[in-house]
């Protein structure tokens, strides 16, 4: 059988080199993707650990590990071409995807991969993982091949790592949508073959998501269309940690970005939704124990306060005036211990930034940018509140903010234009 690949430009992510390699190879039971870019120091351990977990768990089946780069001009590739798995009855691609950059057309060149060969069940694993075990195979795989269609990680994390998880993405995904899905956009995921030839006939892949927030966009729409989802324990998820304050502004604006697109094209869903539930958790923890980190408060608060100075006329026309005179005495505020952000306001300010994105018609964008200080004035206060917290007590905090979310959701469906 012949891969046909459609003659218009980006219709297809993948080359002819992927191509031809997948049709020598015919069929697969696993796929395994690998998106990759500037990764060479981390690249070979993933998929020396993807390999070692498919043969301890899944030497029964046919497998592949298709490593889809973006185009690095480090020694990526190099180094997943050198990294030998022929001890192990596997198979690897490695190969630049076509299309748009971003880590949406690298996975479609996985899924692409997998739909030709058939393969029940997919899993995606990020390509800078340091903390990634064998047993994270088998814990992401195992749902997949027992019936469930989407299968989300449960980390061990530091009560300091994924904010933007902890404080939009996992409230907002339990408070829309009305599952308590952890980590929506965590990175490493399972899928079934059903799911995957849904996502493919998305039209999506000319767009923003090819370029960047296709975690919480491929975990919305698994929702949204009432496929089995689970969660899977994983135990810690090291990469290198990030300041909020200095490195993740562009991931802010990925993932809340394409969370509030998201919002304008399942409206008539999310209104109707009134509770949320808990997803199952399959698995035990494995690998090792998260590692506590510290974060400078100084350059959070510093961020907001610079904020503030560019954008307080913006954020007096968008904000509650309640919630904006809180704004101003933090602002005013001489000692940052005291510094913090009430949790009704900071789920309000979430929901006027909602509602301003979907009515703004042009650069949307540059009205999300300015909600970025507010974002880091969060942080700040969390460093505050949950400085001398045990992990237990920080996940308490979390679920207490998402029952918020949840309990105002009525003044987000009020204001909604």
């Amino acid at each position: 059988m012949m891969l046909i690949l459609p003659k218009t430009r980006f219709s297809t992510a993948l080359r002819e080199d992927a191509r031809k390699k997948i049709e020598s190879i015919g069929y697969a039971d696993i796929v395994i993707g690998i998106p990759s870019y500037y990764s060479q120091t981390t690249i070979s351990h993933v998929i020396e650990t993807v390999a070692k977990g498919l043969d301890r768990y899944y030497s029964d089946k046919r497998s592949l590990i298709f490593i889809s780069d973006g185009g690095s001009t480090d020694d990526t590739r190099e180094e997943a071409r050198n990294t030998d798995i022929s001890n192990y009855n596997i198979e690897k691609i490695v190969s630049i995807y076509r299309g748009i950059p971003g880590k949406g057309s690298a996975l479609r060149a996985v899924f692409e991969t997998a739909e030709f060969l058939r393969a029940e069940a997919v899993a995606t694993f990020d390509s800078d993982l340091k903390s990634i075990t064998p047993e994270w195979v088998k814990n992401i795989l195992d749902p997949v091949f027992n019936g469930f269609d989407y299968v989300t990680p449960y980390y061990k994390r530091y009560k300091f790592d994924g904010t933007i998880t902890n404080n939009i993405a996992y409230p907002l995904m339990r408070t829309l949508y009305g599952l308590r899905i952890r980590q929506p956009i965590g990175g490493d995921f399972g899928m079934s073959r059903k799911l995957i030839k849904d996502y493919l006939v998305e039209d999506v892949w000319e767009t923003d998501v090819a370029k960047f927030g296709i975690d919480i966009w491929m975990t919305t729409t698994a929702v949204v269309k009432g496929y089995k989802i689970c969660q899977a324990k994983l135990g810690a998820k090291i990469h290198g940690e990030k300041d909020p304050a200095k490195d993740l502004s562009s991931m802010f604006r990925e993932v809340v970005g394409t969370t509030y697109n998201l919002m304008e094209k399942y409206e008539k869903f999310w209104k109707k939704i009134k509770t949320s539930k808990d997803v199952p958790i399959y698995g035990d923890f494995a690998g090792i124990e998260p590692e506590p980190f510290t974060l400078d408060i100084s350059e959070s608060i510093e961020y907001f306060k610079t904020g503030f100075r560019n954008f307080e006329g913006v954020w007096e026309r968008i904000l509650d005036p309640e919630d904006m005179s809180i704004i101003k005495d933090l602002y005013n505020l001489k000692d940052d211990e005291n510094f913090i952000l009430p949790i009704e306001t900071w789920v309000r300010i979430v929901y006027r930034y909602a509602n301003t994105f979907h009515s703004t018609e042009r650069q949307k964008f540059k009205v999300l940018n300015t909600m970025i200080p507010l974002y880091n004035g969060k942080v700040a206060s969390l460093i505050n509140e949950l400085g001398d917290k045990s992990e237990e007590e920080a996940e308490d905090y979390y679920n207490f903010q998402a029952e918020t979310f949840e309990n105002l959701k009525e003044y987000l469906i009020k204001i909604w234009k």
